[in-house]
């Protein structure tokens, strides 16, 4: 697996997910409950993991989200 973002957003991380999903791709979200322990100053970003065979197509969905968001991404 190879990371594809880091982002303390949980807005693109739902969207992104579920984006991918769409797509048939796996995605696993790492460090989530960490990111919690934390508490609320987000020092700790959630990384999404997809495989590498699927990272090509991950990155076209990635992009989609800078489209919609208007690129202001972390």
């Amino acid at each position: 697996m190879v990371e594809l973002i880091r982002t303390n957003d949980p807005v693109l991380l739902s969207w992104l997910t579920a984006a991918l999903l769409g797509e048939d791709i796996e995605a696993v979200v790492l460090d989530a409950h960490t990111s919690v322990m934390e508490g609320s100053i987000s020092a700790i970003p959630r990384r999404i993991m997809v495989r590498d065979t699927d990272l090509r197509r991950a990155r076209l969905v990635l992009a989609e989200a800078d489209r919609i968001g208007g690129g202001d991404r972390e």
